[in-house]
């Protein structure tokens, strides 16, 4: 391309920001419109494997994500009531040597936080706050956002990084079918002088019981304990992360659990605890225009139970700019993109429904047979941790 066109972004979230951060690095032109008032993110963990930690460390990140990152060991799967461990995952220094970047736990306010700044560092008036999407209007040579305040925005590239109620998805792929996982997640983040010190090592630990697992890793420095409850529950709810339940319920889920479990929920705030339905997309086999496409939950809404969303997010936005820059045109641009993230990102959404019984004990000998079959430490390594966005291939023009 003779000119480096413009760019559009709708919703300043992790990818989002990622995005922008990579494109405005290679001297594009990017403008980010967030509905949000205030700029942040909500209180809650996230696990960033070595895919994921190489964009973030491309883009200068490294040393401010290394005074708050937590570094776990493995990943431990244990049995809810006694806790005897099931199977272990290697993680550090096992999975950076495999892969040419740590595994980390980080508080996703934390990455936000840093991936805000380094995108106001490049840009100060790359945010624009209080701006809801309402749609766009696309033309051979330049699209144009529509805000609902009646405001406009005109670029030559539309992203939409505005999450699983997605407007520009909606706009460019309709109505998307959905059907609830069976299973609700709650959610809530706990000082560890609130724990004991010795309740658990550096690791990511998942709980399996039956129709229900739990997951806890240590967060900002091992100064907070994250935990995950995902429980199967007749009736769907609101998808919200904002959404509060009794803390009440939440104990009542996880009764005659191991006592770590309960000395957990017992520390949590009666007003801290958040649940919310998960419901499960089918992967898109379009997800682009001339001049609009999407990344992250917009394209490629993706169920927890991989750990691996907000990570492919991440890969997104780097190879998104990387089309950019080696396409003569926008629509070749976006095609390539699309073409290069579609088998991959599939592959994590089918993955990722795939696990959820991974996790539960309803036929202990089949979960243990199912462990020693994947392998889970060495297929991963090959398909999901080693890759490299940076420098990965992408598809033909």
């Amino acid at each position: 391309m003779d000119r480096k066109p413009r760019i559009i972004i709708v919703g300043a979230g992790i990818g989002g920001l990622t995005a922008a951060a990579c494109l405005l690095k290679r001297g594009y032109p990017v403008r980010v419109y967030e509905q949000a008032s205030v700029l942040g993110e909500v209180g809650a963990g996230l696990q960033s494997s070595a895919n994921a930690v190489k964009v973030l460390y491309d883009l200068g990140l490294r040393e401010q994500l290394e005074k708050t990152v937590v570094r776990p060991l493995a990943f431990e799967f244990r049995r809810f009531d006694t806790a005897e461990l099931m199977h272990r995952i290697p993680l550090g220094t096992a999975h950076e040597q495999h892969n040419g970047a740590p595994y980390f736990h980080i508080h996703r306010a934390d990455l936000h936080e840093l991936l805000a700044k380094a995108v106001l560092a490049l840009d100060p008036r790359c945010i624009t706050l209080g701006a809801q999407a309402a749609g766009f209007e696309e033309a051979d040579e330049h699209v144009t956002l529509r805000l609902a305040d009646g405001r406009r925005a005109t670029g030559e590239v539309l992203v939409g990084a505005d999450g699983i109620k997605s407007v520009i998805r909606a706009q460019i792929l309709g109505a998307t079918p959905v059907s609830y996982t069976g299973d609700i997640a709650w959610r809530a983040v706990i000082p560890t002088e609130r724990l004991p010190p010795d309740i658990m090592e550096t690791v990511s630990t998942v709980w399996c019981g039956t129709k229900k697992h739990a997951v806890m890793y240590y967060l900002r420095a091992r100064k907070l304990m994250n935990f995950v409850g995902l429980v199967e529950h007749p009736h769907p709810e609101n998808e919200s992360w904002t959404q509060k339940r009794p803390w009440a319920d939440l104990k009542a889920d996880f009764e005659g659990w191991h006592p770590a479990i309960q000395t957990v929920i017992d520390a949590i705030d009666r007003d801290g605890c958040y649940r919310y339905a998960l419901n499960d997309r089918p992967p898109a086999d379009n997800w682009s225009t001339a001049r609009a496409t999407l990344l992250g939950d917009a394209a490629h809404p993706t169920l927890p139970y991989l750990a691996s969303g907000a990570a492919m997010a991440i890969e997104d936005g780097a190879v998104l700019a990387r089309c950019l820059d080696a396409s003569s045109c926008v629509p070749e641009a976006l095609q390539r993109y699309q073409q290069t993230r579609m088998a991959r990102t599939a592959m994590v959404v089918r993955e990722s429904a795939g696990n959820r019984d991974l996790y539960r004990i309803e036929d202990e000998s089949e979960m243990r047979k199912a462990f020693h079959e994947k392998n889970m430490s060495k297929t991963r390594s090959e398909w999901l941790y080693s890759y490299d966005p940076l420098t990965a291939p992408l598809a033909d023009a």
